[in-house]
């Protein structure tokens, strides 16, 4: 078998050629665990070589360790000439400002030794939290400014991803875990994508190294110890566990034998094959282990229908990861290399601040949230009402802020606002959606039915609370499609 000399390439963006196999730089954090940090140039070399080989595109983050850092130092090299690098920024929820996402951007930027990054990707902890709909306006601004080439994000699922397109934000790609183990980006969000000419950027194509010859009929590790295979051994675990992974195994070697390929290959080629995916990532050790020419065996084969229906015989006996792209870092199961991150969110403070109220002489306190809209003084209510163990959650339509509408004509995107700004209320006097026991749908349009419902039951599936939908003549104000109610008992 003769390997082509250079991976192929692809247009993520206008403007935007990068390699088909973006090497990850996540694991310089696993490698700087120990708080001594890698020697920057000796890390620039090693980037060096493999740009040289024509891996010439990176991703990072802004808590990768100091990969940013070690980028910057290729970057201000002749070698670094022509590499396309991109980061991540991952704030913790609160008031994005426009000062506040210009240092964000802005810190990357001295990091890096750059003018303009190649795609700046975006991770937002908690929807409820409304605070990504201003960063991402803000970064669109900046986007024309000239200090980012391209807006991306970083594990946002389907309906949120929808909101931004509804708002006109140009997304080029959203980063998103893809593997033979973990298939929901093949679903809605792959259509999504391809409707909207959104390029998707996988990760996890080798789940932590599993999907390899090493683990073909071996035990079950006792142990693992870097952050990858401690995150990757809990997909495993939820697909079906060892054996099931074994099964999958042993289907893409009897696959990687026909071609004269490795298992990696087989694993990387068929998220490769997946029609919204424009490149794959792969981590890379930096100066210690790199797998550059074995890479290269994905460009020298393709697969046929027979080993796609092999593959798709051994997911038939693996159980599909639940939820939606990036749920594993907001919701049970957390499948992340620290487990549980209730904790985290949990943390997190709530949108809005109650106040609690006396509304006469003997009455019970019961307890009031206001969220800023216009609407509110106005005509004397409040979002949400907590009076004992019982929350009332007045019609809540997609205004944010002081009254701007979210999704306009987009009815599954005002609803998917609507939703979060239900649980944000809820969650400022102690309650949770699943604490919801009744809802009301309003519509103007009886035609958005389907697909409000459809985000109606992203949320509250496994809740099921009481529910009314109806259609009414027209909303307060030009362009509200939907318009939902919710009850809660604690």
């Amino acid at each position: 078998m003769r390997l082509p000399s250079r991976p192929e390439r692809t247009e993520l963006a206008p403007g935007l050629e990068i390699s088909r196999v973006v090497t990850g730089l996540w694991q310089v954090a696993d490698m700087e665990r120990s708080g001594q940090l890698l020697d920057p140039q000796a890390g620039a070399q090693a980037m060096a070589e493999y740009a040289a080989a024509g891996f010439d595109t990176f991703d990072m983050a802004d808590h990768y360790g100091s990969a940013e850092v070690i980028t910057g130092h290729l970057l201000a090299r002749p070698e670094g000439r022509g590499v396309r690098a991109f980061t991540k920024w991952c704030p913790p929820p609160g008031p994005m400002t426009p000062q506040a996402v210009r240092e964000g951007v802005q810190r990357s930027l001295d990091r890096m030794r750059t003018e303009r990054i190649d795609l700046l990707q975006f991770h937002w902890w908690t929807f409820e939290h409304p605070g990504w709909i201003d960063a991402m306006t803000e970064l669109a601004r900046l986007r024309e400014e000239g200090l980012i080439a391209h807006i991306g994000l970083t594990n946002f699922d389907t309906v949120h991803l929808q909101v931004l397109l509804a708002e006109g934000i140009p997304v080029a790609s959203n980063q998103v875990c893809l593997s033979l183990l973990d298939r929901r980006a093949t679903g809605a969000m792959s259509q999504l994508c391809l409707r909207h000419g959104v390029k998707l950027l996988a990760y996890g194509t080798l789940g932590g190294g599993f999907l390899s010859e090493r683990w073909l009929g071996a035990d079950e590790p006792a142990e693992v110890s870097d952050w990858s295979k401690m995150k990757y051994s809990r997909f495993i675990r939820e697909v079906g566990g060892w054996s099931a992974l074994q099964g999958v195994l042993r289907a893409v070697d009897h696959v990687a034998r026909r071609h004269g390929v490795s298992i990696a290959n087989v694993a990387t080629r068929w998220v490769l094959e997946q029609p919204a995916v424009a490149a794959v990532i792969v981590g890379a050790r930096l100066g210690e282990r790199e797998h550059r020419g074995d890479n290269l065996g994905l460009f020298d084969f393709a697969l046929d229908e027979a080993d796609r229906a092999e593959l798709e015989a051994a997911f038939a006996a693996t159980r599909p990861i639940p939820g939606d792209c990036g749920d594993e870092y907001r919701r049970p199961p957390f499948l992340t290399a620290s487990g549980d991150l209730s904790h985290h969110l949990d943390a997190l403070p709530p949108v809005w601040e109650p106040r609690t109220v006396t509304p006469y002489e003997g009455a019970k306190p019961r307890q009031r949230v206001d969220t800023g809209s216009l609407w509110e003084p106005m005509a004397g209510y409040s979002r949400a009402v907590r009076v004992g163990d019982r929350i009332l959650v007045s019609g809540t339509t997609a205004t944010h802020g002081s009254g701007r509408l979210i999704g306009a004509g987009d009815a599954a995107a005002q609803a998917t606002f609507i939703l979060d700004k239900i649980a944000a209320s809820l969650a400022a006097v102690g309650g949770r959606l699943e604490d919801v026991v009744r809802t009301r749908v309003y519509l103007t349009d009886l035609d958005d039915w389907r697909a409000v419902c459809e985000v109606h039951g992203r949320y509250f599936g496994e809740i099921r609370p009481a529910n009314t939908l109806l259609q009414v003549a027209g909303l307060i104000g030009a362009g509200y499609k939907v318009e939902i109610e919710a009850e809660a008992q604690l």
